[in-house]
């Protein structure tokens, strides 16, 4: 019996009972499951190399968020070389290097 045929029959013993509260969660499981499938289906993830396709995009997206971080990282430490460089060359403008070397 597949899915549909389950929903259905959980839906005709629903009308015929008055809705039990425990039919009308198994329809709820039903059509939630139904429903999982078809969007899984629908995104290609139905297949049996599914799981591996998920892996390997979790890989990915892990691999760009440390490129990402590291980025971020070696911007930070380039600006701050930058600016402690500049800080040098004012300080040495200032005490008058460059008129020593006249």
């Amino acid at each position: 019996m597949n899915r549909q045929d389950m929903l259905a029959g959980l839906l005709a013993q629903a009308a015929s009972e008055g809705g039990e509260l425990v039919t009308l969660r198994a329809i709820i499981e039903e059509a939630s499951e139904m429903g999982a499938d078809r969007a899984m289906h629908r995104l290609g993830l139905s297949d049996d190399n599914a799981q591996d396709d998920i892996d390997e995009l979790r890989e990915l997206l892990q691999a760009w968020r440390d490129a990402k971080a590291s980025a971020s990282k070696a911007a930070i430490a380039w600006i701050v070389r930058g600016i402690l460089a500049m800080l040098l060359i004012g300080i040495a403008v200032r005490i008058g290097v460059p008129d020593m070397l006249r």
